[in-house]
C-alpha cells in the first residue's frame, strides 16, 4: 500500500484525505439518521395521550424537544396549538426547516468528495503522462519497460480516485434518500397531530400505531 502511495505521487495525499473524510461522514450519518433516533414510531401516540389527559405541561414539552427531531417538531406545534391551526402549522414548518438542515449535515461535503475524487485521480494521471512524455523526449522511446512502468504509475491515481468516488456516491444517494424518508414520516405525524388537535380529524392513536 505504501509503495502505491509513493508511486502515485503527491496527489495521492488529498485523495486519501478525501477517503478518510468520506468514511467519517458515512459512519456519523448512518448513526445519526437511525429511525428510532430521528422519528420514533410510538412517539405520536404517547404525545397524543399526554395531550388528551391534560398532562402536556412545559416540562413535558422540554422533554419532547430533547427526545428527537420528531419530538422537537411536535413540541413546536403543541406550544402554539391554542393560537389556531395556521399558527400551529407555521410553527411546525419553521422548525421543520431547521430539522431538515440538521439531517442533511455533511451530505453536501460527501457529494463534493464523490465529485472531486475522480478529478484528482485524473489530474494525477495527466501529470504522470506529462512526465512519461518528458522521458520520451529526453531519452527516446526505445525502452518499453520504462514507458510501461511510467504509464502504470500514472494510472494509479485515477484508480484510487475512482475507488474513493464510487462508494462515496453510493452512500451519498442512500443517505439523501434516507433523509427524504424520515422527513416524509415526520411530516405525516405532524400533520395528523395538527388535524386531531384542531378537531379536523377524529383519530385515536394507540401505542401500536406505526404511522
Amino acid at each position: 500500500m505504501l509503495e502505491l502511495i509513493k508511486a502515485g505521487g503527491w496527489l495521492m495525499l488529498p485523495i486519501i484525505l478525501c477517503s478518510v473524510l468520506a468514511m467519517a461522514i458515512v459512519i456519523e450519518r448512518l448513526w445519526s439518521l437511525r429511525r428510532e433516533k430521528v422519528a420514533p414510531r410510538n412517539l405520536l401516540p404517547k404525545v397524543w395521550k399526554w395531550f388528551k389527559e391534560g398532562n402536556l405541561n412545559n416540562e413535558r414539552l422540554r422533554e419532547l424537544r430533547k427526545n428527537s427531531p420528531l419530538g422537537e417538531l411536535l413540541a413546536a406545534g403543541l406550544a402554539n396549538a391554542r393560537h389556531g391551526r395556521e399558527i400551529m402549522k407555521e410553527s411546525i414548518d419553521e422548525t421543520a426547516s431547521k430539522i431538515i438542515h440538521d439531517l442533511e449535515r455533511y451530505l453536501t461535503a460527501l457529494g463534493t468528495i464523490a465529485a472531486i475524487a475522480p478529478l484528482l485521480g485524473l489530474l494525477g494521471t495527466v501529470i504522470g503522462m506529462i512526465d512519461v512524455f518528458t522521458v520520451i523526449m529526453l531519452e527516446g522511446s526505445g525502452n518499453a519497460a520504462i514507458l510501461a512502468g511510467g504509464i502504470s504509475k500514472a494510472l494509479i491515481t485515477t484508480a484510487t480516485g475512482l475507488s474513493v468516488a464510487i462508494p462515496s456516491l453510493i452512500f451519498h444517494r442512500y443517505l439523501v434518500r434516507r433523509v427524504d424518508d424520515l422527513v416524509v414520516a415526520m411530516e405525516q405525524d405532524a400533520t395528523r397531530l395538527v388535524e386531531v388537535v384542531q378537531g379536523e380529524r377524529k383519530v385515536e392513536f394507540t401505542e401500536g400505531d406505526k404511522a
